[in-house]
Protein backbone atom coordinates (compact mmCIF):
# COMPACT_ATOMS: atom_id res chain seq x y z
CA UNK A 1 0.00 0.00 0.00
CA UNK A 2 2.93 2.27 -0.17
CA UNK A 3 2.96 3.23 3.59
CA UNK A 4 6.02 2.11 6.01
CA UNK A 5 5.17 0.51 9.02
CA UNK A 6 6.62 1.25 12.42
CA UNK A 7 8.69 4.56 11.31
CA UNK A 8 9.12 7.84 11.81
CA UNK A 9 10.72 10.21 9.15
CA UNK A 10 12.86 12.04 11.63
CA UNK A 11 14.57 14.23 9.04
CA UNK A 12 14.87 15.49 5.28
CA UNK A 13 18.35 16.75 4.25
CA UNK A 14 18.01 17.42 0.71
CA UNK A 15 20.49 19.83 -1.55
CA UNK A 16 17.29 21.81 -2.93
CA UNK A 17 15.24 24.04 -1.11
CA UNK A 18 12.49 24.25 -3.54
CA UNK A 19 11.81 20.35 -3.99
CA UNK A 20 8.98 18.37 -4.18
CA UNK A 21 10.34 16.48 -1.11
CA UNK A 22 11.26 19.52 0.92
CA UNK A 23 7.62 21.18 0.15
CA UNK A 24 5.81 17.43 1.04
CA UNK A 25 8.26 17.48 4.53
CA UNK A 26 7.21 20.72 5.42
CA UNK A 27 3.49 19.92 5.17
CA UNK A 28 3.89 16.68 7.17
CA UNK A 29 5.94 18.71 9.49
CA UNK A 30 8.65 17.12 9.34
CA UNK A 31 12.26 18.58 10.22
CA UNK A 32 14.17 19.71 6.87
CA UNK A 33 17.52 20.76 6.42
CA UNK A 34 19.18 21.95 3.18
CA UNK A 35 22.97 21.23 2.84
CA UNK A 36 24.50 22.35 -0.11
CA UNK A 37 27.48 23.91 -0.97
CA UNK A 38 26.23 27.71 -1.46
CA UNK A 39 25.60 27.11 2.62
CA UNK A 40 28.99 24.98 2.94
CA UNK A 41 31.39 25.64 0.30
CA UNK A 42 33.71 23.99 2.62
CA UNK A 43 34.15 20.90 2.41
CA UNK A 44 35.17 19.66 6.22
CA UNK A 45 32.31 21.93 7.43
CA UNK A 46 30.10 20.71 5.10
CA UNK A 47 30.86 17.05 6.25
CA UNK A 48 31.07 17.70 9.79
CA UNK A 49 27.43 19.49 9.27
CA UNK A 50 26.01 16.57 8.00
CA UNK A 51 27.41 14.07 10.54
CA UNK A 52 26.27 15.99 13.56
CA UNK A 53 22.49 16.52 11.81
CA UNK A 54 22.69 13.01 11.65
CA UNK A 55 24.03 11.77 14.82
CA UNK A 56 21.13 14.21 16.25
CA UNK A 57 18.40 11.99 14.31
CA UNK A 58 20.09 8.58 15.62
CA UNK A 59 19.13 7.32 11.98
CA UNK A 60 18.36 3.56 11.46
CA UNK A 61 18.16 3.62 8.17
CA UNK A 62 19.27 6.63 5.69
CA UNK A 63 16.78 6.61 2.67
CA UNK A 64 17.82 7.81 -0.40
CA UNK A 65 15.63 9.09 -2.97
CA UNK A 66 16.55 11.40 -6.21
CA UNK A 67 19.62 12.63 -4.19
CA UNK A 68 22.45 12.57 -7.13
CA UNK A 69 25.49 13.72 -4.74
CA UNK A 70 28.26 11.08 -3.85
CA UNK A 71 27.92 11.07 0.07
CA UNK A 72 31.46 11.73 1.64
CA UNK A 73 33.10 9.32 2.35
CA UNK A 74 33.39 9.97 5.69
CA UNK A 75 29.60 9.12 6.24
CA UNK A 76 30.15 5.37 5.09
CA UNK A 77 32.13 4.13 7.83
CA UNK A 78 29.45 5.68 10.27
CA UNK A 79 26.26 4.54 8.54
CA UNK A 80 27.66 0.88 7.10
CA UNK A 81 24.83 -0.70 5.32
CA UNK A 82 22.63 2.08 6.83
CA UNK A 83 22.44 4.00 3.63
CA UNK A 84 20.19 2.57 0.59
CA UNK A 85 19.43 4.01 -2.69
CA UNK A 86 16.80 3.45 -4.96
CA UNK A 87 17.80 3.41 -8.95
CA UNK A 88 16.35 3.65 -12.26
CA UNK A 89 18.26 1.18 -13.80
CA UNK A 90 19.99 -2.28 -13.55
CA UNK A 91 23.26 -2.09 -11.97
CA UNK A 92 25.91 -2.24 -12.20
CA UNK A 93 25.60 -2.06 -16.61
CA UNK A 94 23.21 1.58 -16.39
CA UNK A 95 24.69 2.58 -13.20
CA UNK A 96 27.57 5.27 -12.58
CA UNK A 97 28.64 8.79 -13.56
CA UNK A 98 26.41 9.81 -16.05
CA UNK A 99 23.71 7.32 -15.39
CA UNK A 100 20.69 9.60 -14.47
CA UNK A 101 17.34 10.33 -14.90
CA UNK A 102 16.19 9.94 -19.02
CA UNK A 103 19.96 9.66 -19.67
CA UNK A 104 19.40 5.80 -18.31
CA UNK A 105 16.12 5.01 -19.93
CA UNK A 106 17.62 6.37 -23.78
CA UNK A 107 20.92 4.17 -22.91
CA UNK A 108 18.69 1.00 -21.92
CA UNK A 109 16.86 1.27 -25.35
CA UNK A 110 19.63 2.14 -27.17
CA UNK A 111 21.53 -1.49 -25.77
CA UNK A 112 18.77 -3.38 -27.62
CA UNK A 113 18.19 -5.43 -24.16
CA UNK A 114 14.68 -6.38 -23.76
CA UNK A 115 14.94 -6.24 -19.31
CA UNK A 116 15.57 -3.09 -17.23
CA UNK A 117 15.31 -3.31 -13.47
CA UNK A 118 15.13 -0.92 -10.56
CA UNK A 119 17.59 -1.74 -8.31
CA UNK A 120 17.94 -0.79 -4.46
CA UNK A 121 21.21 -0.92 -2.99
CA UNK A 122 23.34 0.02 -0.07
CA UNK A 123 25.15 3.33 -1.11
CA UNK A 124 29.45 3.39 -0.46
CA UNK A 125 32.04 5.52 -1.28
CA UNK A 126 31.51 5.18 -5.39
CA UNK A 127 28.04 5.65 -7.54
CA UNK A 128 25.64 2.90 -8.07
CA UNK A 129 28.41 0.28 -6.43
CA UNK A 130 27.10 -1.04 -3.46
CA UNK A 131 25.41 -4.18 -2.48
CA UNK A 132 22.24 -4.89 -4.20
CA UNK A 133 19.37 -5.39 -1.88
CA UNK A 134 16.66 -6.19 -4.36
CA UNK A 135 16.33 -5.77 -8.35
CA UNK A 136 12.13 -5.58 -9.77
CA UNK A 137 12.94 -7.15 -13.13
CA UNK A 138 11.23 -4.56 -15.95
CA UNK A 139 10.22 -5.95 -19.49
CA UNK A 140 10.69 -3.49 -22.10
CA UNK A 141 7.90 -3.08 -24.96
CA UNK A 142 8.67 -3.41 -28.51
CA UNK A 143 8.96 0.23 -29.87
CA UNK A 144 9.33 2.14 -26.69
CA UNK A 145 10.35 5.36 -25.99
CA UNK A 146 12.81 6.26 -23.17
CA UNK A 147 10.22 8.62 -21.50
CA UNK A 148 7.15 5.75 -21.57
CA UNK A 149 9.95 3.67 -19.99
CA UNK A 150 11.13 6.09 -17.81
CA UNK A 151 7.07 6.52 -16.60
CA UNK A 152 6.75 3.03 -15.92
CA UNK A 153 9.98 2.69 -13.66
CA UNK A 154 8.54 5.26 -11.84
CA UNK A 155 5.64 3.47 -10.80
CA UNK A 156 7.78 0.21 -10.17
CA UNK A 157 10.01 2.24 -8.10
CA UNK A 158 6.83 4.02 -5.86
CA UNK A 159 5.98 0.46 -5.54
CA UNK A 160 8.99 -1.16 -4.53
CA UNK A 161 10.82 1.36 -2.13
CA UNK A 162 8.44 1.26 0.79
CA UNK A 163 8.43 -2.90 0.47
CA UNK A 164 12.23 -2.85 0.86
CA UNK A 165 12.44 -0.19 3.15
CA UNK A 166 9.71 -1.89 5.50
CA UNK A 167 11.61 -5.68 5.01
CA UNK A 168 15.03 -3.24 5.94
CA UNK A 169 13.30 -2.02 9.29
CA UNK A 170 10.94 -4.86 10.46
CA UNK A 171 12.90 -7.91 10.04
Amino acid sequence: DGSIKNANISLLISNNLDSGAVSFARQKEIDVFILNTRRYPDQDKYQTTLIEKLKGVSPDLIVLAGYMKLIPSKIIPIYNQKIINIHPGKLPDFGGKGFYGINIHKAVINSGIRETAVTIHYVNEEYDKGIIIHEEKISIKEGESPESLANRVLLVEHKIYPKIINKLLNN
